[in-house]
C-alpha cells in the first residue's frame, strides 16, 4: 500500500474509476435511490470517514474557514450540493454512456471559465479547443441530429446532466480561491455545506413519496457511492496533485468518460452509437489543440 500510495499514476487510474462508476452505479440503481437520497446519503456517509481524519485540521483551520465562508458557501453549494444532485437527477432519464461523454467537456469548459471568471489569458488555439471540444458535447446531446437541437427538443436528462458540468466547471474554477487550509478541512467543510444545500430537496423528495426502495441493491449502491467515489478518490485525487501537480492530474483525468463509456456498455448493456464516437472524437480533439503550447 505504501508503495502504491507514492505511485500517482496508478492511485489516478483507481480514481477515475471510481469517479466513471459513480454514473454506473446511479444509472443502475435509479429505480431504487431517487437522486436526491443517493447525494444526500452518499456524502452524509462519506463525512463519517473522512471526520476522523480531517478533525484535527479542521481544528486548527477553523477561523480560516469562517473568515472565508462566502466562498467555502460557494464551493460547497456547487462542488458538492448542485453537481451531484443534478448529475442523478439527469441519470433518471438519460444513459450513463451519455453523461460520461458530456462530463467529458470538463476541461474545455474550465478552460473558458477561467477566461470569463478570472481573467486568464488565452490564445486563439485554446479557444478553438474549446469550440471543438463543445461541438463534441452538442453532438452527444442532440445524437447527431441538429435538428434536435434546434427544435429544443433534447433529452431532458443530458440538459440536467449539461448543467451539472457547467456548474462543476465554474466549482473547479472558483477553487482557486479557496481559503489557505488543510485539503482534508477544504473538503470537510464544503461536504458540510453540500449537505444543508441538499437537504431541503431530500425533503421535499421524501414529501413527494419517492422513497428508497428497501432492497440490497439500495444499500450496496450508497455504499459504493460514498467509500468509491467519495472518500476514498478525493484522498487519492489530492494525493496525485501533490505528486505530480495539478495541470498533469486533471489532463491525465480524460481516461475518465472512456472507462465509463466502456462500463457503461460492460455492466448496463448500453450501446455505442456512432453519434457517441464522433462526438467523444471532437472533445478529444478540443482538448488535444487547447493544450497544445502556443508555440507549436
Amino acid at each position: 500500500m505504501a508503495a502504491l500510495w507514492s505511485r500517482a499514476y496508478p492511485l489516478l487510474t483507481v480514481t477515475a474509476l471510481f469517479w466513471a462508476g459513480n454514473s454506473i452505479v446511479a444509472r443502475a440503481a435509479r429505480d431504487l435511490v431517487p437522486p436526491a437520497a443517493l447525494s444526500f446519503w452518499r456524502w452524509a456517509f462519506a463525512l463519517a470517514l473522512l471526520l476522523p481524519l480531517a478533525w484535527p485540521h479542521l481544528k486548527r483551520d477553523r477561523d480560516v474557514l469562517r473568515a472565508h465562508w462566502p466562498v467555502m458557501a460557494v464551493l460547497g453549494a456547487l462542488g458538492i450540493g448542485a453537481f451531484n444532485t443534478l448529475l442523478y437527477t439527469g441519470l433518471q432519464t438519460t444513459t450513463a454512456l451519455n453523461s460520461m461523454l458530456i462530463q467529458s467537456a470538463q476541461p474545455a469548459l474550465i478552460l473558458m471559465l477561467g477566461g470569463l471568471v478570472m481573467r486568464d489569458r488565452t490564445n486563439a488555439r485554446q479557444v478553438a479547443g474549446v469550440l471543438v471540444s463543445l461541438v463534441g458535447v452538442l453532438t452527444v446531446i442532440g445524437r447527431g441530429d441538429p435538428a434536435l437541437l434546434l427544435a429544443l427538443r433534447l433529452n431532458a436528462g443530458d440538459a440536467i446532466i449539461a448543467l451539472a458540468v457547467l456548474l462543476w466547471a465554474l466549482y473547479s474554477v472558483l477553487l482557486r480561491r479557496r481559503p489557505p487550509v488543510h485539503p482534508l478541512s477544504l473538503l470537510a467543510a464544503t461536504i458540510m455545506v453540500g449537505l444543508v444545500v441538499i437537504a431541503p430537496f431530500y425533503i421535499a423528495e421524501i414529501a413527494s413519496g419517492r422513497l428508497i426502495v428497501r432492497a440490497p441493491g439500495s444499500a450496496l449502491a450508497i455504499a459504493y457511492v460514498s467509500i468509491f467515489p467519495s472518500f476514498l478518490a478525493y484522498l487519492f485525487f489530492n494525493r496525485g496533485v501533490e505528486l505530480i501537480g495539478s495541470a498533469a492530474t486533471a489532463q491525465y483525468m480524460n481516461v475518465m468518460p472512456l472507462m465509463g463509456a466502456g462500463l457503461a456498455m460492460l455492466f448496463l448493456g448500453e450501446t455505442l452509437h456512432l453519434f457517441h464516437v464522433a462526438g467523444l472524437g471532437l472533445v478529444v480533439a478540443g482538448i488535444w489543440v487547447a493544450g497544445r503550447p502556443a508555440t507549436e
